[in-house]
């Protein structure tokens, strides 16, 4: 009763008038007085509007796309991890994950992956370095010809970044509010966490991690300064990013002091002046005694002078945000020991995934930028043979992706509505975006003027059924499987699939499925015109094909079960941007690169004001940025966990999921095949930065037994996107 009348005492009259009169009509109290009335233990809390503590719960079957080894030649110093031909079959392989962090972290923390993560030691380190400049993470320079093509975001990307975390200071903290809370429950209890930024988010970073992890779990803010090249502005020159460096519970986690010693000053050295007889080096106390030099050098601080890389630095491959490996050496080796677990959630060109494999530690990558997957599988497979040619150890590693996704909100809806709202709004915003792409793709839609409603398809042109895929994913397997059921239940046997995006390595073998059913699927990509409404309404729209592989086995002529694969054609049908537009804002003495039907152009405007055009992809070859073999693709099965009771596709919502304390307890989980295979990833030639040559015949491959075999042959272009296709061999 003494609480409460010191509540009323700090209320004036007014103010208590007031409180009266809102209780009354049942409306909101202004937020001052919650912190009068009510007792909160947080002295601090980041408020922002649509503030939520509500996190994914979502739990999505991680599927195996790819797996990943440089085999090595001798492998008996490390036991029975690897077969006879060196490749790993046993242990931990590290995960490149391609898809929204968002409900790739809610399915680590309790999906059946946790389990390995637990078995492997728990996840001792996760460093994330988010977006926080519109589109940076997502576009990248393509070198071609001479010249460098920069590569915009693709649609997906747009907008997820637009709709995420795109729309200012409010979308922004909730987008890594979220995460970070489930970043915090998939850590170990003596893992640790690096949050980079810089000087435009810098504060709602703290403020968040301060509370998400706790004031008190606070270890260090890091300042990295590096030197640029500075332009005159109307303030200090903007010189330094900032990083954020947490526990998950402060005094448990890993700190290697000495392993980051800086050199020692000059100064040191004078004053420890004198050296005893094992040749150490010490200065004498007023009582007698010694005060020794540590010769490591001195205590790491939390000003960091390391180099920013430069444009021409060997480490660059495209990405204007790319980190020095330097910067994530000391991170590592400050936070981890070698065989711990650590995460990178925002990996784009993969440096943390590069830096820990070099280091002898197990990772964690992600990335919802296509690309940046595709550059670090490169990156990856680089230091794989850097490691391999050093005779050091190394780890496969596999690219996954969600089996199937949950649909989300990024159409942007604003506005205060309650959920029925939203969903409704959402559906009418989904309604009109379908109908404009239909108009764009010329197909009549279901429900219009003289057509009949259908509870799946969205249209139809020149007798054939047109589906749209979602709005917000891309179109994988389950989808796939979906329209392929809708259609027998019609009776239909040709339907166009349009979707922003497909799954990487969907293709060919689902339209092969498809066709043992006697259905023609044509998947085409809905191109980036299908906003400009000009573009639609004078019909310039056009939809791509899926690009096209041309591959042939060559056999040995004296060894019947030898075999080598021959790349001999690659096309490609994209067009990024419009053409009129870029050179009607081309200036004068300047120069451009655009991508139009399927080729790249240079194209300049001299001081006269005539453009000239000149074609950089001259040959098919120039659109091949990375191709890889797998030999015998139908040996592996794809086969994923689900929790029990679920559907094919494995979605489960664990409500109130907790990480456990102490013994990990989580769902139980089946084993599904997917109808899918993995590509084991045998033989590959690709491009870098610093060698621009593609090998376009494979190594010799020898099978153990003669007989029929499917070689699957994929392909990645120079913009990331993947084709795959099966050439059938028979040796022996």
């Amino acid at each position: 009763m003494a609480s409460q009348d010191k509540k009323t005492y700090d209320l004036s009259e007014a103010e208590q008038r007031d409180l009266f009169n809102l209780i009354q009509q049942g409306k909101a109290l202004p937020e001052k007085y919650r912190f009068i009335l009510f007792e909160d233990k947080r002295e601090v809390e980041l408020v922002w509007n649509g503030k939520s503590r509500d996190v994914c719960t979502t739990v999505l079957p991680f599927q195996t796309l790819e797996h990943i080894d440089e085999p090595r030649k001798e492998t008996k110093t490390q036991g029975d991890l690897f077969d006879s031909r060196g490749r790993q079959t046993k242990g931990w392989s590290n995960k490149l994950i391609w898809g929204d962090n968002k409900l790739i972290l809610s399915s680590l923390k309790a999906g059946p992956l946790r389990q390995q993560i637990e078995d492997a030691g728990g996840l001792k380190l996760i460093y994330i370095d988010p977006p926080f400049d519109v589109g940076a993470d997502f576009s990248m320079d393509v070198e071609i010809g001479g010249e460098t093509f920069h590569k915009e975001a693709n649609l997906l990307e747009q907008i997820a970044y637009r709709d995420t975390w795109g729309r200012g200071a409010d979308s922004f903290i909730s987008m890594i509010y979220e995460r970070l809370i489930l970043m915090r429950d998939l850590l170990a209890a003596d893992g640790c966490i690096y949050v980079h930024c810089d000087w435009r988010v810098s504060g709602h970073i703290r403020s968040a991690m301060d509370e998400v992890f706790g004031s008190e779990n606070f270890l260090n803010h890091i300042v990295w300064s590096f030197n640029t090249r500075t332009m005159p502005t109307p303030y200090f020159a903007r010189k330094h990013n900032d990083i954020f460096f947490y526990a998950k519970a402060a005094g448990r986690q890993a700190f290697n002091i000495d392993d980051v010693r800086t050199e020692l000053r000059p100064e040191s050295l004078v004053q420890y002046n004198k050296v005893d007889e094992n040749g150490k080096r010490y200065k004498a106390q007023s009582n007698g005694g010694r005060t020794y030099l540590n010769e490591l050098g001195q205590p790491c601080p939390d000003t960091w002078d390391i180099q920013i890389l430069g444009s021409r630095d060997t480490e660059r491959n495209g990405y204007a945000t790319q980190k020095p490996e330097a910067l994530l050496e000391r991170i590592i080796t400050a936070s981890t020991n070698p065989g711990d677990l650590v995460a990178d959630f925002f990996i784009g060109s993969g440096t943390t995934a590069a830096v820990a494999e070099k280091m002898g530690r197990k990772w964690i990558a992600a990335d919802l930028g296509k690309f940046g997957i595709h550059t670090t599988r490169k990156r990856l497979i680089g230091v794989q043979r850097e490691l391999k040619a050093a005779e050091k150890n190394f780890r496969a590693f596999e690219v996954l992706n969600l089996g199937r996704y949950e649909r989300q909100a990024y159409l942007n809806i604003g506005g205060r509505l309650t959920s029925d709202q939203r969903a409704a709004a959402l559906a009418e915003k989904e309604r009109e975006f379908r109908d404009l792409i239909l108009r764009a793709y010329k197909a009549s839609p279901f429900g219009a003027e003289g057509t009949a409603q259908d509870g799946f398809f969205h249209g139809a042109r020149n007798g054939r059924l047109v589906v749209i895929g979602p709005i917000n994913l891309p179109v994988g397997r389950l989808f796939v499987e979906e329209v392929i059921t809708e259609c027998r239940k019609r009776g239909a046997s040709r339907v166009d699939i349009l979707a922003f995006e497909f799954e990487m390595g969907l293709f060919p073998a689902v339209l092969e499925e498809a066709r043992s059913k006697g259905i023609e699927l044509s998947p085409k990509y809905i191109p980036a015109e299908v906003f400009d409404k000009r573009a639609v309404d004078k019909g310039q729209v056009v939809f791509h094909d899926i690009s096209f592989v041309e591959a042939s086995p060559r056999y040995d002529k004296k060894n019947k079960l030898a075999v080598s694969i021959e790349l001999s054609d690659f096309s490609v049908y994209y067009t990024q941007g419009a053409a009129e537009a870029a050179i009607a804002a081309l200036k004068e003495g300047k120069s451009d690169v655009i991508c139009e039907q399927g080729q790249l152009y240079k194209i300049s405007k001299n001081k006269d004001g005539v453009v000239k055009r000149e074609r950089l992809t001259k040959h098919w070859t120039d659109w091949v940025d990375y191709w890889a073999v797998d030999f015998d693709y139908l040996q592996r099965k794809e086969i994923i966990k689900v929790p029990v009771g679920t559907g094919i596709g494995g979605v489960a919502t664990l409500e109130g999921f907790e990480p456990p304390q102490g013994e990990l307890q989580l769902p139980e989980f089946e084993e599904r095949w997917t109808g899918g295979y993995i590509f084991e990833n045998e033989w590959q030639s690709f491009r870098t930065r610093q060698s621009r040559d593609l090998d376009l015949t494979t190594a010799t491959h020898t099978y153990d037994r003669p007989g029929r075999y499917t070689v699957a042959v994929k392909v990645i272009d120079i913009f990331g996107n993947d084709t795959m296709t099966l050439v059938p061999v028979n040796v022996g």
